[in-house]
């Protein structure tokens, strides 16, 4: 049995092998096109995983029998990238066609790693290709974006995926010396989900599972092989929601190593840093809330950082924020309140706003009551008045219910004081 990976294996070595984006490479296609004559310019593959960016750029590179350089923007710093510029000016003194730079999710350089490359691409130093599945006019910077070409990649249809598994099934070395029998595939593209690599690593997991003299593969054998094994991190799939649900639960849980080993399962996967980021803002407000209002901030403040720096240094001020909010007081008293006012809302509709909080710009307001009895808070002692704010079928009713921590016990304190008689608190 290989030791390589069927996937691997079964890489495509020329574009007639390449399965898929018959739109970019197809026959008189845009990018087979200049492949064919030669003048590849620098591009950016945009689609999800599985789909064949990185096959694609290194048959560019062997076809055009250019230099092929590789970065992760997951762990390359512009050190890296400084480097690989270095190297690729070097062979100009050979009069050798300049290197290609195949730079995978490159949507996870910051805007210093991004700056780094363009002096080189506007010069032809390099021919850069990128890989992105995230959109890249939100993730890749304007400057770099206007030197490259954006090519869109889609997931494989049906079709496409049946034609790569009978092509493994004849002709991979390993699998054409067993004697597979394939009677259902529909588990097979369901798992798969337009993702040729996802598609032949379940083939894999399913037949070495399988010691039987015949392998039977239909759908309950796939369902079954696949909840018997483990599954690698897939940002894209059920795994991915799994994992940011142990990772909040582990910070509402104030389980600060709980949350750092979730971190460190989504980095490790390749997850992107913001979405990671963005979860921890929602986890702030929604399990910390006036607990500890400085949550929020570092959160807020956690986002900016990682995306301006990016992996792999992103990595330490999420950890940061992550135990500081796994440390934290919690309460969830904004949450309870919005949900709880929603709800009224839901139930009540559209309940006539109070004249004297509407805003009266005209005569005609004016003389409709419009702003009348309305007391500016400003005026009174220490900022207050007590006066009504809700329709007049709501009044007395509340939603923020302070819980019991340091800062809202303060809280309920100063709205005794103030709404005494009028909200319970």
């Amino acid at each position: 049995m290989s030791n390589i990976p069927l996937a691997e294996r079964l890489r495509p070595q020329t574009l007639d092998q390449y399965i898929g984006q018959q739109h970019l490479v197809g026959e008189k296609a845009v990018l087979r096109k200049a492949i064919e004559n030669g003048k590849v310019p620098s591009f950016i593959l945009w689609g999800p995983p599985g789909v064949g960016k990185t096959t694609l750029a290194r048959i560019i590179s062997n076809q055009l029998e250019r230099q092929f350089f590789s970065l992760s923007a997951i762990n390359s710093g512009v050190k890296d990238i400084r480097e690989t510029i270095e190297k690729a000016k070097k062979q100009r003194f050979f009069s050798q066609p300049n290197p290609i730079l195949f730079i995978d999710e490159i949507h996870r350089f910051s805007k210093s790693q991004q700056d780094a490359l363009l002096g080189a691409v506007e010069s032809g130093i390099i021919t850069l290709i990128g890989a992105t599945t995230e959109n890249p006019s939100f993730e890749v910077i304007s400057a770099l974006l206007s030197r490259a070409q954006v090519y869109v990649l889609n997931p494989l249809s049906k079709e496409e995926l049946l034609h790569l598994l009978q092509h493994a099934l004849e002709n991979d070395e390993v699998l054409k010396t067993q004697n597979i029998q394939l009677k259902e595939h529909e588990a097979l593209l369901k798992h798969a989900n337009g993702d040729a690599r996802k598609l032949l690593n379940i083939l894999e997991i399913v037949v070495n599972a399988d010691t039987d003299e015949v392998i039977i593969i239909d759908d309950e054998t796939v369902n079954e092989r696949l909840q018997q094994n483990i599954a690698l991190y897939d940002k894209n799939g059920e795994m991915h929601y799994d994992i940011i649900s142990a990772f909040i639960k582990s910070i509402r849980g104030s389980d600060p190593n709980a949350a750092v080993y979730w971190l460190a399962r989504m980095v490790e996967g390749g997850e992107d840093v913001k979405f990671i980021a963005r979860r921890l803002i929602i986890s702030a407000a929604e399990d910390i809330g006036l607990a500890n209002p400085n949550a929020l901030l570092l959160a807020n403040s956690c986002f900016q950082s990682v995306h301006i720096i990016g992996f792999p240094e992103a990595r330490i001020i999420l950890s940061e924020t992550t135990i500081y909010l796994a440390c934290s007081p919690k309460s969830n008293s904004a949450y309870a309140a919005i949900k709880q006012a929603q709800q009224v809302v839901k139930q009540t509709g559209n309940l006539p706003i109070p004249l004297s909080l509407r805003n009266a710009p005209t005569r005609l307001m004016k003389d409709l009551g419009y702003g009348k009895d309305y007391q500016y808070s400003h005026d009174f002692e220490g900022n207050f008045i007590a006066q009504d704010f809700l329709p007049d079928e709501l009044k007395g009713q509340k939603w923020y219910e302070p819980q019991n921590n340091p800062q809202e016990r303060s809280l309920r304190e100063k709205l005794k004081k103030w709404w005494q008689g009028r909200y319970k608190y």
